[in-house]
């Protein structure tokens, strides 16, 4: 017997029903906070989970400046990108970066958890990382429900 594949109407019922979830990473482990959050921003905690349609859930996250690092991470990671250009290596330490933008410390480690796929981009949008927690009232139409870790 072969492996069912849900196509038109019935792919497209898996991926409606999308609820919003607010996470609070006031004293989180970042790695163990952003495998979560890349579980549930890909679907993988849903009975209805398909690996080729986005069925994930929008994610909020607030306190993003009081997330904690451990062991030595805060002295020794860096982040590095490259321009392209000869000499176009930038290096950015997580210290640095917490102060500057803290958001950006969770972001990047949730999309480093994703897959690379075509799905990446899509997912990607369903997550809000805000420093403080006073960003929470943007989103108070979608009603977003907490959700404790």
């Amino acid at each position: 017997m072969g492996t069912y594949v849900p196509k038109g109407r019935e792919a497209e019922a898996l991926t409606v029903g999308k609820d919003w979830f607010v996470i609070d990473a006031n004293g989180q482990v970042l790695g163990r906070l952003a495998t979560r959050i890349a579980r549930m921003l890909i679907g993988k905690d849903k009975p209805t989970y398909t690996p080729f349609l986005d069925c994930g859930d929008h994610i909020v996250v607030i306190n993003a400046e009081r997330v904690k690092l451990t062991g030595n991470k805060m002295d020794q990671k860096v982040y590095r990108h490259h321009s392209g250009w000869p000499g176009g290596l930038k290096e950015v330490s997580i210290r640095a970066l917490m102060q500057r933008r803290p958001e950006e410390v969770i972001r990047e480690a949730v999309l480093g958890m994703l897959p690379k796929n075509k799905l990446r981009a899509r997912r990607a949008k369903k997550l809000r990382v805000y420093a403080g927690s006073e960003a929470l009232a943007r989103h108070a139409g979608q009603k977003p429900q907490p959700l404790a870790l």
